[in-house]
């Protein structure tokens, strides 16, 4: 039985008589058809271009939000930098507070749903369309979207509910109805609900499917080509059975494996870069040189802009409100506290994971620019060089650091399944709580949600859905369309916060528990 007879099969059971794989591949291209048809406007707006540019709207969206955000509150991403790390410590850490997890495993839950495959093969895409120079504005744009992480966190923990049984639900479409609601304004509980409908749709597709059929993608790719249904079913059985304990046993699980991902795919990287010490200075040279100068569109300001600015903000989510409910979840009485910890997140993201995977590719020069077209090419070692794209991605980055660990490609492989994994049961948690606020709280409702997730990591492993990949990632982007209009609204309030904690933290009355 072929895949796609699978894929059907498993979306439908009505389909499991079907034998012909005729039939079946029928069957799956027209209910793609179908889809693409009737979704695809929705996709094309929202990662329309401007009008002669290859700049989507919705990165300028975030990255005006981000910077709307760093002047507002005065360059806070840097002025709480010290004091997030010492809150990520448990140095203000009350265990009696209301909330479900630690701030560090807060922390991990959020970067777990960001650190990714964008962090291996975006970075490899954006420097090899953008050249070096990409990873300047990539910064950039990172440095600017903790501002925004900051602003949606903190009002997350501020309007979220709390209890009786010591469970919360946060995040933006509860801040949308409590913020809105304080302040006097109209079409909160609008925005609230179009809000959990695109992260319900996003956490089915782009934070499931699309992880568990990557993750199928690399591991056939070491071990051989075999039904994707069988990595969805063991994905499945291993996702249900964390997040079948709801949020503390998520939390448990990404505290361990997000550091761990983290520090091995890095310390490779700093290995790597210390074997070629001597290429580093040269290397941010290009970088800078990049950024502002360049031969043609791809290979110059404008192209390395774009590119670096649409890696930033699809890598670390800032402004899209995901993370918001996951920090949301914190033990604390201060909601500002959460904001601290969780513009850290950016930083790690995309600052230091980012810039890591583009300064191996640049060292170890796989990368061939044209001279007449000034666009940057994937040498292959061979008589023909490829541009750089999606499919590219990963490969660029395997060749980067295995041209100094031949054994890397299994290291990446590795962290490619943990990556997916991580991802997968964050965004099950931000489906959940968007969920519950539609239909309500209750164990059997969220159990109902669960499988159903579960459900689509199998498909997602065993199915080509293109049409519905594309249309859950336009779901989450389409989530900071509603978001950022909600921050807008409310970051006065999350100022007075802000000022309140700081003025009674310069005057001693936020104590050290530790």
């Amino acid at each position: 039985m072929s895949n796609s007879i699978k894929a059907a099969a498993l979306s439908a059971p009505l389909l499991l008589a079907a034998t012909a794989p005729a039939m079946a591949q029928t069957v799956d291209e027209r209910v793609n058809e179908i889809f693409a048809n009737s979704t695809g406007w929705f996709v094309n707006l929202i990662f329309s271009p401007f009008p002669g540019t290859s700049f989507p709207w919705i990165v300028a969206w975030l990255v005006v939000a981000a910077t709307v955000f760093t002047v507002y509150f005065g360059l806070i991403q840097f002025r709480a930098f010290p004091h997030s790390i010492s809150l990520v410590r448990g140095d203000y850490s009350d265990p009696n507070d209301a909330g479900e997890v630690s701030h560090f495993q807060a922390l991990a839950t959020a970067l777990s749903g960001t650190v990714g495959l964008g962090n291996i093969a975006g970075v490899a895409v954006a420097v090899g369309i953008g050249g070096p120079g990409a990873t300047f504005w990539m910064i950039l744009a990172g440095l600017m979207g903790m501002a925004s992480k900051f602003t949606e966190c903190t009002l997350g923990v501020k309007y979220r509910n709390e209890f009786p049984d010591g469970h919360v639900s946060g995040g933006p479409m509860y801040y949308m109805t409590k913020g809105f609601a304080e302040r006097g304004l109209p079409m909160g509980k609008f925005l609230a609900v179009m809000f959990s409908i695109f992260c319900i749709l996003g956490a089915l597709g782009g934070g499931n499917m699309f992880q568990a059929n990557q993750a199928h993608a690399q591991i056939s790719g070491v071990i051989g080509e075999y039904p994707g249904w069988i990595t969805g079913v063991v994905f499945a059985g291993v996702v249900f059975a964390v997040i079948v304990g709801g949020l503390k046993s998520i939390a448990r699980v990404t505290e361990k494996v997000v550091p761990f991902m983290g520090v091995m795919y890095v310390a490779t990287a700093l290995v790597i870069l210390a074997m070629n010490a001597d290429q580093i200075g040269w290397a941010f040279g290009q970088i800078f040189d990049g950024a502002f100068t360049g031969l043609g569109v791809a290979g110059g300001m404008v192209g390395a802009l774009i590119q670096g600015f649409k890696r930033a903000a699809f890598s670390n989510e800032a402004g899209v409100g995901s993370a918001a409910i996951a920090h949301s979840a914190v033990r604390t009485k201060e909601p500002i506290t959460e904001g601290f910890v969780s513009l850290l997140e950016p930083f790690i993201d995309t600052v230091v994971i980012c810039t890591m995977t583009a300064l191996v590719i640049i060292i170890t020069g796989q990368l061939v620019q044209d001279p007449n077209t000034g666009l940057y090419l994937l040498d292959e070692g061979a008589a023909t060089i490829q541009t750089v794209d999606g499919n590219k991605g990963v490969a660029l980055t395997s060749a980067a650091f295995s041209s100094a660990f031949g054994w890397f490609q299994y290291v990446l492989a590795l962290a490619v399944i943990l990556f997916a994994f991580s991802t997968m049961i964050s965004w099950s948690y931000y489906g959940l709580k968007a969920w519950t606020f539609l239909f309500g709280e209750g164990e059997t409702k969220e159990l109902v949600f669960k499988v159903i997730f579960c459900i689509f990591v199998v498909i997602g492993a065993a199915a080509n859905l293109g049409p519905v990949i594309d249309f859950s990632d336009a779901a989450i982007f389409a989530m900071a369309v509603v978001n950022i209009i909600a921050l807008y609204f409310l970051m006065p309030i999350v100022k007075r916060e802000l000022n309140s904690y700081m003025s009674r933290l310069k005057a001693g009355e936020i104590k050290k528990y530790v």
